[in-house]
């Protein structure tokens, strides 16, 4: 496993493994479980995806099995839009999800969307980050010039924004924000299935080269361009081979042949569309 230092001076796994969409608490359990025995070391909730408590037994059983120690792993959760209204809302979201896990501190706090204040949230797990409650702060899903405007108004510069990246929805410019000491994380690496991308013929002669999968080729490809991945599975097989991707490399040529898919949009969620930002709304706005 490679390893990307975050402008904390905190060191995160470049992959890690996601848990969105799996709601079901004991599943969830036994998939986070099964990962970190699998060798993930970077788990990533949210409050949203209501498996915080789950997260938070997989990892304290694989301690006291003696598969990982808390300071091996890197955990990561989010505060959801209706915990975004103010910065005490923000800074007592944390010590919720906190409570949920049953850890004493975050690696990775995020703002999960970039609506509601987010400008009084970030000051919120700004807080919580200077208290210790979390060793980094970051946002997701926020583009490049939102991220920007929050850079130049933030006291402490987010350490990660997690946004959409795979080579379907490429984002160059999301990769500039680096420029500002900003790591991108690529939630749904795998297109989340979409356009074919476990049997694109492209991607599975570039595969077949190098005896692995298209989705193998498609987590190094994101890899290679200093981007952390967190790629989900519920299946132990599938986790196995999202994790095994560090023993080749792509070619310049190939890179260049896997970006060229870009359709220049997402096919998942489309933040410009005041529908898609009214159901963020809604969502989980209790």
């Amino acid at each position: 496993m490679e390893y990307l230092t975050l402008n904390t001076g905190a060191k995160m796994p470049q992959e890690g493994f996601g848990v969105f969409q799996i709601p079901d608490q004991k599943q969830c359990e036994q998939v986070v479980y099964d990962a970190i025995k699998t060798g993930y070391r970077l788990i990533d909730t949210a409050r949203a995806y209501y498996n915080e408590e789950a997260v938070g037994k997989a990892v304290a059983r694989a301690i006291a099995d003696g598969l990982t120690t808390r300071e091996d792993l890197f955990i990561t959760t989010k505060v959801w839009v209706s915990d975004m209204g103010s910065e005490e809302k923000a800074y007592e979201a944390v010590k919720a999800s906190l409570a949920r896990l049953n850890m004493e501190y975050a690696d990775l706090i995020l703002l999960h969307q970039p609506m509601n204040d987010y400008f009084a949230a970030y000051r919120g797990i700004t807080k919580a980050y200077k208290e210790g409650l979390s060793k980094a702060i970051g946002v997701a899903n926020f583009y490049p010039a939102i991220l920007a405007n929050l850079c130049e108004a933030a006291e402490v510069i987010p350490a990660v924004n997690q946004v959409e990246l795979h080579p379907f929805f490429v984002q160059s410019n999301a990769l500039e924000m680096k420029a500002y000491g900003v790591v991108p994380q690529a939630w749904g690496p795998l297109a989340e299935g979409n356009h074919g991308i476990f049997t694109d013929p492209e991607l599975v002669a570039i595969g077949e080269k190098y005896g692995k999968t298209a989705a193998q080729v498609v987590l190094r490809w994101n890899v290679q361009r200093n981007v952390s991945i967190i790629p989900k599975s519920v299946h132990v097989e599938r986790m196995e081979q999202n994790i095994d991707i560090w023993d080749f490399e792509l070619t310049e040529e190939e890179m260049g042949q896997i970006s060229a898919k870009d359709l220049g949009h997402s096919g998942i969620v489309d933040h410009s569309d005041p529908a898609f930002v009214k159901f963020i709304w809604q969502y989980h706005a209790e």
